[in-house]
């Protein structure tokens, strides 16, 4: 069993440059300036992913309105991404991770239980990235249902 990674509040976050929704590209570097959430999800058009985006969605005024961005991440491939936000009205990016090195970097891929059984997979995770490029919040294995507005509730201050 390979060691697996955990970022913690004040690690730098690993950069990142992938494929969106919208058929160009999103990098961190994007964001710099900015809070960031960056969360990672397992696949477009599930019940539960789509409940956590929509929430995501719902709340992204609130968020804006602390300077926050919202950036979604999955392994799916970039036009099932674009269906996704079409579908359900999603107003921020989401990227494609086919390779999982992202996800990899964050510790968002990995052992996890499913139904009792230990199997690799994505971990939904969330990260808020401070302006200056650091981890301020680091979730790992977060419920999609009532997670963002669990999130909203504990963001630290800028």
């Amino acid at each position: 069993m390979t060691e697996q990674i955990r970022l913690q509040p004040g690690d730098q976050a690993p950069a990142f440059s992938l494929p969106n929704d919208q058929g160009g590209t999103t990098s961190l570097e994007d964001f710099r300036g900015q809070r960031v959430i960056v969360y990672f999800y397992p696949r477009a058009n599930t019940p539960g992913c789509t409940k956590e985006a929509c929430d995501f969605r719902d709340s992204l005024t609130q968020l804006n309105d602390q300077d926050i961005a919202v950036v979604g991440i999955s392994p799916d491939k970039v036009d099932k991404l674009a269906k996704f936000r079409e579908d359900h009205e999603l107003t921020f990016p989401l990227l494609s991770d086919e390779t999982k090195d992202v996800m990899q970097a964050y510790g968002a891929f990995g052992e996890k239980k499913n139904y009792g059984k230990i199997v690799q997979g994505v971990i939904r995770s969330t990260f808020l990235i401070e302006s200056d490029g650091t981890i301020g919040v680091a979730q790992y294995n977060v419920k999609a249902t009532g997670h963002v507005a669990r999130l909203i509730r504990d963001l630290p201050s800028s």
